[in-house]
């Protein structure tokens, strides 16, 4: 049952269009070659690519303000807009449907059938439908036969809006309007704003009903313990997940019900700059026949060039879940046993894995802190700290703290234990110490998951109140301590209540 205000318009007049309504995946790709100008790479996907943005455009995302949802959205995070401006933009979508090439999409959000909605995607770039068909649960033939969409979004990429005609800020516009259950793209072929649309959906609807929408990945173990990993770009999120010994219920946006966790998507959306097969065999054996490329870079021979940025950092692939063996169907699992959260420290400060209580494990959801490291924005060259709210800040339409109290409530409810792990420096900062081994920060995890990590000694944070293990498998112990690493103890301490500070001053605070 939808949580939004029934107030639905007409479909959108799809009579004067050359409509393809939910075509195969092969014929997809077909067009994309013939009519799009994409091409196959040696490893059978298309490759695609989205011009002037190669990135998500925040300031040009909005939600329609209105009586039925003002209370709800937290409008210091969300650019509003007009009722009356979406109805024009509405009614330019309308006519620019007539008389072109448009593809029908049919897709679920939401693995669990008792909180997935229907989305119908109209769009005109036959790489688009590619991704989010791929991307989004694919209805059964059967299923598509009484398909009902809840919401409709209508990707309108190659026609740029005009500011001053269209009043909106500038020639890429993505609209929401949460009372007619439509979304509005255009300007735009970056496909990832398609996606983050109807995850902004979701990560309104489901708070809503006691669902605690999450920006994580999930995987689960032999014996049905399930993890959650949240972390930003560069901290290693997709690495870390990626388990040959667990199985993997998704890689990007889920929900937490009163019966476990599900899969948002069913597919998945890596960043695939500097990619190797030995370092992501799962992802680099899952870019094949049937997935796409985004802003990658073709050798003349068809081969991808994983290291080359010269377009953007920001490369991307997109395939179905199905492309990873090691996966649990239906995408759905248990309640989390232990909750990861990642971090690049690039200060240096935080330890490499301790143990959180329920109310810590809120404070650091509420800021979610890490640095930008180079390679995970352009520009970046040096490690920079930045906070993003519940490790997804731009895709929250509800303020920071809805979700941060389920959070604290299903985890006093369910006993998960949330570890904060530092995948970023140690023994000093950014140019001075080192960056944390991946194979201590891999043997500490493992140590999480087996349940051995929660049964040793620990010793507590005399700044942050953390509770650090005094020893792991695998790990040498002074690693554990990151005072201990420093050659300073007393400037790290002061280092350290720097940064205490600095989290306190980008925590949230409740709204009035």
């Amino acid at each position: 049952m939808s949580t939004e205000p029934s107030t639905n318009p007409r479909p959108f007049d799809l009579s004067q269009s050359h409509l393809i309504v939910n075509p195969t995946v092969e014929s997809l790709i077909e067009d994309c070659v013939h009519l799009d100008g994409d091409r196959l790479a040696s490893n059978g996907a298309i490759v695609a690519y989205s011009g002037k943005y190669t990135g998500r455009t925040p300031k040009d995302k909005h939600t329609v303000r209105t009586s039925a949802v003002e209370a709800n959205i937290w409008w210091e995070n969300n650019n509003e807009m007009s009722p009356e401006v979406f109805s024009a933009l509405r009614s330019k979508a309308q006519g620019l449907l007539a008389n072109r090439r448009i593809y029908q999409i049919d897709t679920y959000a939401g693995a669990d059938p008792d909180y997935q909605i229907g989305v119908r995607f109209l769009l005109e770039r036959p790489y688009h439908a590619l991704f989010i068909k791929q991307l989004l649960i694919r209805p059964t033939s059967q299923q598509l036969q009484t398909f009902h969409p809840d919401w409709t979004v209508v990707d309108l990429c190659r026609t740029q809006t005009d500011p001053e005609i269209d009043h909106v800020k500038g020639d890429a516009t993505i609209a929401l309007s949460f009372d007619q259950q439509e979304a509005l793209i255009f300007g735009t072929e970056y496909a990832g704003e398609i996606k983050k649309s109807i995850f902004t959906v979701m990560n309104y609807r489901l708070p809503l009903m006691g669902v605690l929408s999450m920006h994580c990945s999930a995987n689960v173990g032999k014996s049905g313990d399930v993890a959650l990993f949240f972390g930003l770009s560069g901290t290693g999120k997709t690495t870390l997940s990626a388990d040959p010994d667990r199985l993997l219920i998704g890689d990007d946006e889920h929900g937490w019900s009163d019966k476990g966790v599900f899969n948002i998507e069913g597919g998945c959306y890596a960043k695939c700059i500097k990619l190797s097969q030995t370092g992501e065999p799962e992802i680099w054996d899952a870019i094949t026949h049937g997935a796409v490329l985004e802003n990658v870079v073709l050798a003349p021979d068809g081969t991808p060039d994983y290291d080359d940025s010269s377009l953007t950092e920001n490369t991307r692939c997109a395939y179905p879940i199905e492309h990873i063996p090691n996966r649990v169907t239906p995408s759905v699992g248990g309640h989390p046993k232990n909750i990861f959260f990642l971090t690049c420290d690039a200060l240096g400060i935080l330890p490499p894995i301790s143990k959180l209580t329920p109310e810590q494990a809120m404070d650091q959801f509420l800021v979610g802190y890490t640095a930008k490291v180079a390679g995970t924005e352009v520009g970046v060259k040096e490690p920079v700290p930045s906070f993003s709210a519940c490790f997804g800040q731009p895709f929250l339409p509800l303020h920071p703290q809805r979700y941060a109290h389920l959070l604290k409530e299903k985890i006093q409810r369910h006993g998960a234990q949330v570890w904060l792990v530092n995948t970023g420096w140690t023994g000093g900062p950014y140019g001075v110490g080192e960056r944390i081994k991946l194979k201590f920060t891999r043997a500490m995890l493992t140590a999480a998951l087996n349940g051995s990590l929660g049964q040793v000694e620990t010793q507590t944070h005399p700044i942050f109140g953390f509770e650090m293990p005094k020893t792991c498998e695998g790990v040498p112990s002074e690693v554990l301590n990151p005072r201990e690493t420093w050659q300073d103890p007393e400037d790290y301490d002061a280092k350290a209540r720097e940064l205490l500070n600095l989290l306190n001053v980008h925590k949230p605070k409740t709204p009035i």
